[in-house]
Formats: structure tokens, C-alpha cells, sequence
């Protein structure tokens, strides 16, 4: 599914608070994930068989915001033609041993959005 958007984010110094809003307004379910490296929960529509989504704890170190994520086939190469095309990578983090590369980046407009590989 490269290329496509399959991934969304919500990032908030808050994540308890968004879970209970985006709970409380969508009917999603929201778990821990299986990873030791960051506070990232896992979001899960009504009926869904998997996540779709996550929360992710910026603990104060990230703006806020919501986010989509495009699936890639190299994060590397992605951030480099986004460059190429006039973007920005604002954050990477490749082979961090979470099992997902991916990138935030800034298109020509200054629009946030990210990319990402899954390593398994």
C-alpha cells in the first residue's frame, strides 16, 4: 500500500484528554502500543479489525496537531524528493529500533504531514 494515505495522527501533551474526546465523539477504542519507546496509543474505528490511528504524547516537546501519514516504500528517499520538490523534513527517525522509520515534514505550504515505512 505504498503511497497511500494509511495512517492518521493526533499528538497532544494531553493524550488522556483526547482519548476520552475522540472516544467520547467517534466511538473509537483506544489500547497502549507494544512499544517501550514512546507513549503511543493505538486507535481502533467501531468495528475495525485493526488500528488505523494513534495518540501520540508529545510531552510538551511538539506543537499539537493532527496529522495523515503516507505509507512509503524508503522513508530516505521520500525526504529526499520531498526536499528536492521544495518541502522540509521537519523530524526523522530511521532504524530507532521501534520497527517503523518515519518523517514529519512541512510541504511547500508549511502543511504537516508525515511518512513511513514499516520495517516488519
Amino acid at each position: 500500500m505504498d503511497n497511500t494515505v494509511t495512517w492518521f495522527e493526533v499528538a497532544t501533551d494531553d493524550p488522556d484528554g483526547a482519548q476520552r474526546f475522540y472516544g467520547g465523539l467517534f466511538g473509537w477504542s483506544v489500547a497502549p502500543s507494544d512499544t517501550d519507546v514512546m507513549d503511543y496509543r493505538m486507535i481502533t474505528y467501531p468495528g475495525g479489525e485493526r488500528p488505523s490511528g494513534g495518540i501520540f504524547n508529545t510531552k510538551g516537546e511538539f506543537p499539537s496537531h493532527a496529522v495523515f501519514h503516507v505509507q512509503v516504500a524508503d522513508v530516505e528517499v521520500a525526504c529526499a524528493q520531498a526536499e528536492s520538490l521544495g518541502g522540509k523534513v521537519v523530524h526523522k527517525v530511521v532504524d530507532d529500533g521501534a520497527g517503523t522509520d518515519f518523517a514529519y515534514l512541512h510541504d511547500t505550504s508549511g502543511n504537516l504531514f508525515g511518512v513511513f515505512h514499516p520495517r516488519s
